[in-house]
């Protein structure tokens, strides 16, 4: 049974937008430290060391967001422990087998007949697009859900800014870094105020969510085509000029092979989700 939106008890015009800006301003502020900080250290962002702190961040906040959704839910103790099971431990699967496969070179140009990364990419969605779009059970987790959880957890996006220092310091060229890199940073930077407006439940809160989970997309999908088309191999249609630093070597390639199928899995449940409550509002 969905759960309807209260957009329709809390007008739009009573709430102050000024919680959204601020949230905005504290992450832009974080961005431009970070990406000072990358930009002055380059070796940060080389060690992969900062790759493996929002990964495991990420996956834990998942994890934890996950178990608390299902705490709303009427399923029993049992349900929602096998729920959250099954759900977790082939999201971990994936992300050990990506990491794995990164570290050993394995999506490496050249080592297979086929290119892997493509695959990496698609793989999981195809896989998991039918559970997220069509599971009863997940239904019921999205409905008990806070709308603005999805929403928030891609403030991770804004990590995205790595590619903005690889073009600044001349080792990507701007074709590739320039849409990605600004396409992500866009995407983090205007998850919080989206996810503060859509806390809110009012109908223009919805409306934002949206459209942030359609640009979020879009940007992903340019810059798949994008590096598609610009890396060497049967895809490529345009060399760059310019250095290169391997998008397909450890730990940059992580970002392909694991984070963008994760992301669009996050859209496509958002956008579930707000459809549900959007569905359950006009009945």
């Amino acid at each position: 049974m969905s759960v309807p939106m209260n957009a329709d008890v809390v007008p739009a015009a009573t709430v102050a937008p000024r919680p959204a800006w601020r949230g905005l301003l504290w992450t832009g502020a974080f961005v431009l430290l970070w990406t000072g900080l990358t930009y002055a250290q380059p070796a940060l962002l080389a060690s992969g060391l900062p790759a493996l702190t929002v990964r495991l961040a990420v996956n834990g906040l998942i994890a934890l967001g996950l178990w608390l959704g299902l705490e709303r839910t009427a399923l029993t103790a049992g349900q929602r422990r096998a729920t959250w099971l099954a759900i977790m431990i082939p999201f971990t699967l994936w992300a050990g087998i990506a990491w794995t496969a990164a570290i050993n070179g394995v999506f490496r140009t050249g080592v297979a007949a086929l290119p892997l990364l493509p695959l990496a990419i698609w793989l999981p969605v195809i896989v998991a697009a039918p559970l997220v779009l069509l599971s009863k059970r997940v239904g019921e987790l999205l409905d008990a859900m806070p709308p603005a959880w999805l929403v928030a957890l891609q403030s991770y996006r804004v990590f995205g800014s790595q590619w903005l220092v690889y073009w600044l310091l001349g080792l990507l060229p701007g074709l590739w870094a320039l849409p990605a890199g600004t396409g992500d940073v866009l995407t983090g930077l205007f998850a919080v105020p989206a996810a503060i407006a859509l806390a809110a439940g009012t109908a223009d809160g919805r409306k934002a969510a949206i459209l942030w989970n359609i640009f979020g997309i879009a940007d992903l999908a340019v810059a798949i085509t994008l590096g598609m088309i610009t890396t060497p191999g049967p895809f490529q249609l345009i060399v760059p000029a310019g250095p290169t630093i391997g998008l397909d070597l450890y730990p940059n390639v992580l970002t392909p092979a694991f984070v963008v199928p994760g992301s669009i899995l996050l859209h496509m449940l958002s956008l579930r989700q707000l459809r549900r409550r959007g569905s359950g509002r006009k009945a």
